[in-house]
Formats: C-alpha cells, structure tokens, sequence
C-alpha cells in the first residue's frame, strides 16, 4: 500500500508541510508544481523553492513573496498592501471566495476549504463567536492560502493511500500574535489538536502552527510509530529558526507491507476495576460497548483491597475514540476512574468472502500477512445451519471445506 509518514518531531507548519512534499516529486513534476502554484491567479504572489543545508543535511525551503517581501520580512509595504484587506484581517467567505476562483481542480479547492473550516471552527470555539464572524490573522495571509492549497496540490500529486504521522511536537511557552501574548499551543491550535497525540520537550516557541495542525487533522489517517515499509523517497521540509536541533519536518514515501494494516494498528485499552455491579450490569455495559463499536470488551477476575473478590475490565477501541468509550464507561459502571494505555498492535489484513457449501452461501473471514494466511468461517453461519439442520456446531464447521 503506497503510505506517506511524516514525521512531526519539530511540529507541524504550512511551509514545512509544503516543502517535505515537494521533495517527493520527480524532477519534471518539480517544474509542472511550481509553474501551477505560480499561475494561480494571485497577483503579486511569487513562489521558490530554495535548497539548503542544516545540522550538514540537505532540504528544501519554500518562499512565498508578496510584492517581492516575505512574511517574517518587517516591512510595512506588506502588511499595507495584502489585498485581502487592509488590516490583514479576513473573514471564511473571503477565503472561500477566493480559493474558488483559483485555477486548480474541484477536489483540491474542496480540501483547501475544508481545512480552512476546520481553522476556522477551532477559532469560534476560542473566541466564542459563530463560524461566521471569524475574521482571521495569521491564518487568512496569502501566503498561509498558498501553504495550505500548496499542500492539497501535493498530496493530489503524491496520491498515497494512507497517511501517517507521527506524535506532534508543540513547543512551550508562549507567542506573540494579533491576539497579544498567547501560551503555546495557542487556544485555536489546541481545539484543532484534539484526539491528536502531541507532546512537548526543551525548545521554547511555537512549533506547531494553526495551519499546520488543519492540514494535519484534515489528511492523517492515524498516528503513531512509522510502520513497516519499503521507503522510496524521502523528503526534508526545512524551518526558519536557527537551533542546534534539525528544525524540519521528514516525508517518507514508500510502500508499507501488504501483510500490515497501518491504519489500525494503534489502539486504547481503558481499564478500570469493579467491585460492586452485578452480572447483569456488566453484561449490559459489555453489549452497550460493542454496539458503539468498541473492538473488545471483556473481565478477569481480580482481589482487591479488603480482600474483595473484584472484576478488572478492560475494553479496547480505536486510540481516536478513548475519551468517547472512556465516558461510556464512567456513566454506567460504577467506576471513579478509568485507566487508559495506548497500545501498538499487529493485526492480519482482514476480508469477508461468499463461500457456496452444501448448506448454502457461508461467509468466510480471511486475514493473510506477515506470510501467514488463514480462514474461517463466520461464526454466525455456521450457528445458523448447526440449529437448522439439528446437528453440533463442530461437525457443521467440520464438513465445510475452504478453498
């Protein structure tokens, strides 16, 4: 399966994003890139790419001018002159305007819009305003537009089948922005950051940008560790800041193992311990768990403090939806607290198949991988004709034959 990972140990930005992408292309789709980003239709909007070196490892850098000047570039010309609007503030529907008229397919327009809703819902709940009455900062500059419709354009390009992330770096402290003095990450950034696994260490600043946190949420599959896979090419997406870590972000492009399903292999087990609920409760919360499709639920028996006989249970979900399932567990177990621990998992790339057999069309679970495969007929079918034909489960499932 052709997978894009990306690693995100110095956060997550727009240009950064860009620019490790960019270096998966071939050389003539390098060219056929930077001649669309450049024929838009934004006037006095320029994009280059520039190849440098930090920490003796080459990348490349994305600059995106306006009237010839750079956004960290002090230099009021820009900020006057942002024909988005003169006090560089823009509203979703500007936005959205905008990006419409660009000269870049529907499917590409619909991702770079649905990422700018996602900045821009993240940005009501931080100001408590309607969708509608956002007016952007940082976010609604040209060159973020740029960051985000160059991104969509490369993943078109790139054509992955499953994206990959690593945890996301944040930084600390605090930043400077339209809003005043703001912790790090910033309150939109944090809403956007949600059921996303981040974490922070020693560099003081922000290292994961709005932008970069839609584009994020908006195209990653799931996160965790870089699974097994054959790596094509490799891409380094280089920042700005002059600190003795490698300020990059790192595409790999290759191809994971058929055998690996990447896309699951990250999941939450939330355990609490139970002393106090009867049969009946538990087996009511069990069925209640799976029927939200939690992928397992089940009890061991336990002794607990004063000697009590107890019940450790367990259910298992998808790593995005723990705070979901843990809240389920919390209002109908008598629980304080739940435990949660993420787990890596191995699993076989699972298909449902017809089989025709003498008592009929059966269905067939097969899971093949890691060069193992193996079948079984769905438990249910097999029930079904062992209660149909009065005879035992085991010699129904005994005369099926699997091709």
């Amino acid at each position: 399966m052709k997978t894009l990972y990306l690693e995100c140990y110095m956060g997550a930005a727009g240009d950064m994003l860009t620019a490790a992408l960019y270096e998966l292309l071939g050389n003539n789709d390098k060219k056929t890139f930077l001649k669309q980003i450049n024929s838009l239709g934004l006037n006095n909007v320029s994009i280059t790419v520039q190849s440098i070196e930090k920490n003796l490892i080459k990348g490349t850098k994305i600059h995106v001018k306006i009237h010839g000047h750079e956004e960290h570039e002090k230099n009021s010309y820009h900020i006057k002159h942002n024909h988005l609007h003169k006090n560089n503030h823009t509203n979703l529907k500007t936005i959205g305007n905008i990006i419409s008229k660009l000269k870049i397919s529907k499917k590409v327009k619909d991702n770079a819009i649905n990422i700018y809703n996602t900045i821009a819902k993240a940005e009501g709940e931080a100001h408590n305003k309607p969708v509608t009455q956002i007016h952007f900062h940082e976010v609604g500059e040209i060159d973020a537009i740029i960051d985000i419709v160059s991104m969509c354009l490369l993943i078109d390009k790139v054509s992955p089948k499953q994206i990959i992330s690593s945890p996301i770096n944040i930084g600390k402290g605090h930043l400077h922005c339209a809003h005043g003095i703001l912790p790090v990450p910033a309150p939109a950034t944090a809403n956007i950051l949600r059921n996303i696994p981040i974490y922070t260490n020693e560099y003081d600043g922000e290292l994961c940008t709005p932008t970069g946190a839609a584009i994020i949420k908006h195209f990653v599959n799931s996160f965790g560790q870089m699974p097994i896979m054959r790596i094509k090419k490799i891409g380094y997406g280089m920042g700005t800041r002059k600190i003795e870590t490698l300020n990059c972000i790192r595409a790999f492009l290759g191809y994971s193992d058929k055998d690996v399903d990447a896309a699951n292999n990250t999941v939450a087990q939330l355990q609490c311990n139970l002393d106090d609920m009867t049969g009946e409760s538990l087996s009511f919360v069990s069925e209640l768990l799976l029927e939200k499709d939690a992928l397992d639920v089940f009890y061991t028996s336990i002794q607990m403090k004063k000697n009590r006989p107890g019940i450790l249970f367990t259910c298992i979900c998808d790593a995005g939806k723990a705070d979901f399932f843990t809240k389920l567990i919390l209002k109908y177990t008598s629980t304080f607290g739940v435990r949660k621990t993420i787990c890596n998992r191995y699993i076989l790339n699972r298909k449902i198949s017809v089989q025709k057999t003498p008592y009929g069309n059966i269905r067939i679970k097969t899971g093949e991988g890691f060069g193992i495969k193996k079948s079984k007929p769905e438990f249910e079918d097999i029930a079904k004709i062992a209660r149909m034909k009065n005879k035992t489960f085991d010699k129904i499932k005994k005369n099926i034959k699997l091709k």
